[in-house]
Order: structure tokens, then C-alpha cells, then sequence
């Protein structure tokens, strides 16, 4: 199953490349997408021989905006998804059928040897997600396959990437019933959870939960080593720093450094945060003017002592 899908998607890669997945554009008309862009659907039923239309399911429903703007664009349905479900109803057996990972395609590929998948896939299985629930926890989990978009190695705005990575997270972790799908049990609070960290909206607003809650790898473009809560930091000075882990995560993309020198750091650049820019310029400046205002200090109290000495003395 796994080498067939690798053929068609090896094929359909080079025939629909120039053809951007117009079908897209035209949901309407497309076999799935007529009934999986929309809340409801419409069918004949043979059985009793009439037209029906039904709700689809909130999960199956697809942005077909979004899917135009992701990465797997230029491939059709059923170049993932078995070619049975292009018949309805579909057989139900087909549910069960496993999904591709991004290591069935991009695995041992040199087009995609700069996306390190296999070291990605060796973090994954090291993050307590994967510890936990094993293989069920698969990329999908996170990233899906319809939508997805290399937010954080095309994005020029910091925040666009805090937006999009936190939003995979909160997926779960502020959806009650798909956190309780997965992990078993009611999902904690995250305000409660994180009442130690000061400005709390402010933060969720300006670095992603993953620079506190993974391993931070200086090679990987994002570190998929999600820790233990336990191992979360908790250090305010791990990031307000000069020599903040925030240079090693979120502002090591190259597209984020093309900034107007140090002083442009803190004038303009949104991606700002307290200690972790230092001018040192501006440093050296600061020390001499403190080094002048004890200057100044002493001189005033020694004129202050000699005319009282002189005053005493008359």
C-alpha cells in the first residue's frame, strides 16, 4: 500500500505541479470536496429511491481555502485517501485504513534532506506525547496534512508564527472533548496551569508554548522534543537574557534576522523582548554615564566639605 501511494504521489508530483490544485477554486464540483467543504450534504438514497440531505460531521468538513495555501496543494484526495472513497456511501472498513505519515513520503528523500525528517521523527519519539501514546500519536496529530503551511520558515512577522504554532497546540489543549479523546482524562486548565508565569496573555501572544515545554535543538528549524510539564522551564532568565534560548528557537530563522542593526532591535522590531537585545554601544554609554553621576556626586560632596571646613575655620 505504502509503495504504491510513494508511485502516485511521485507521478501526480510532477503532472499537477503546474496545475496548483485548481479543483480548489471550484469545491462544488469536485467528487469529495462537494460534500466535505460544507456543513451539509446532499445524496440520493437507492434504498428508498429519493434525495437526502444530511449534516456532515464538523470534523470532516475542510477549508478549502486553506488547503489552496498548503504545502500538499497540488495533490488530489485520493492521492492520499484510498481511490474506494470516491464512491457513497463509503464502506466502512475504509476508516480503518492507515494513513500516510511525512516519513512514508519524505523519509530518505534528498529533495527534502533540509527538512530533516528522520531527525524530527527521532524527537518526536523522545517528546512525552509519543512516550505515552506510542504510534497512535502520529504527525497528523498535530500537523494536518489538508492545511498545512511552513509558517515558521516563510513568515517575515514573529507573531504570524506564534499564532499558527500555538494554535496546533490549542487544538487540544483548549478543546475539552479532542484532549479527552486522546489523553483519557479532563484537560487542566491553562490559565490555572501557567498562573506563575506574570502577563500571562501577553506571552501566550509572543512566544509559542513550545519554546517552554521542548528540548531547544540548535540544528532543527523547530525542536519537536516535547517535555514532561515537570521539565518545562520555569526561568525567567532562560529567555530575558543576552543569551536568551529564544535565539536558538524562535529568533533563529533567517527570515527574522534580516533587521536594521541593534538600535532597529528594540525601535521597530516586534519580535522585541526585554534582555534579550543588548546595544553594546548604548552598554558602554550607560556605564559612563553612571561612572559620571558618582563622578559628579563626589565632587559636589568634597566642595560641600572644604566650604564647611572654610566656614568652621572663620
Amino acid at each position: 500500500m505504502r509503495i504504491i501511494l510513494l508511485i502516485l504521489l511521485t507521478v501526480c508530483s510532477g503532472l499537477l505541479i503546474s496545475a496548483k490544485a485548481q479543483y480548489y477554486d471550484s469545491p462544488r464540483e469536485h467528487q469529495c470536496l462537494k460534500c466535505h467543504s460544507t456543513t451539509s450534504y446532499s445524496f440520493h438514497n437507492d434504498l428508498m429511491d429519493r434525495e437526502e440531505k444530511r449534516l456532515m460531521n464538523p470534523y470532516y468538513v475542510l477549508d478549502t481555502v486553506a488547503m489552496r495555501r498548503g504545502v500538499h496543494q497540488v495533490f488530489d484526495c485520493t492521492d492520499c485517501h484510498s481511490y474506494e472513497y470516491s464512491t457513497y456511501p463509503h464502506q466502512a472498513n475504509l476508516k480503518m485504513e492507515p494513513l500516510a505519515t511525512c516519513l512514508d513520503c519524505h523519509g530518505g528523500d534528498e529533495a527534502f534532506a533540509s527538512y530533516q525528517f528522520e531527525r524530527i521523527d527521532e524527537e518526536v519519539q523522545k517528546s512525552v506525547h509519543f512516550q505515552v501514546y506510542g504510534e497512535s500519536f502520529s504527525c497528523s496529530k498535530c500537523h494536518d496534512q489538508h492545511t498545512y503551511r511552513p509558517i515558521a520558515r516563510t513568515a517575515s512577522n514573529v507573531k504570524e508564527i506564534v499564532d499558527y504554532s500555538n494554535k496546533m497546540c490549542l487544538a487540544c489543549h483548549a478543546n475539552m472533548s479532542r484532549y479527552e479523546m486522546v489523553a483519557g482524562h479532563e484537560k487542566p486548565e491553562l490559565v490555572q496551569v501557567h498562573n506563575w508565569l506574570p502577563n500571562q496573555e501577553l506571552h501566550f501572544q509572543n512566544v509559542r508554548c513550545i519554546e517552554c515545554h521542548t528540548e531547544v535543538a540548535d540544528s532543527l528549524m523547530v525542536s519537536h522534543n516535547i517535555m514532561p510539564k515537570e521539565q518545562a522551564v520555569r526561568n525567567c532568565v532562560e529567555c530575558h537574557s543576552a543569551n536568551s534560548k529564544l535565539k536558538a528557537s524562535l529568533y533563529k530563522y533567517q527570515n527574522l534576522q534580516k533587521r536594521d542593526g541593534a538600535f532597529g532591535n528594540i525601535i521597530s522590531n516586534e519580535s522585541y523582548v526585554i534582555g534579550t537585545h543588548q546595544v553594546p554601544l548604548l552598554q558602554t554609554l550607560s556605564y559612563i554615564i553612571l561612572a559620571l553621576v558618582f563622578v559628579v556626586i563626589f565632587i559636589h560632596l568634597a566642595f560641600r566639605i572644604l566650604n564647611r571646613k572654610s566656614d568652621d575655620s572663620k
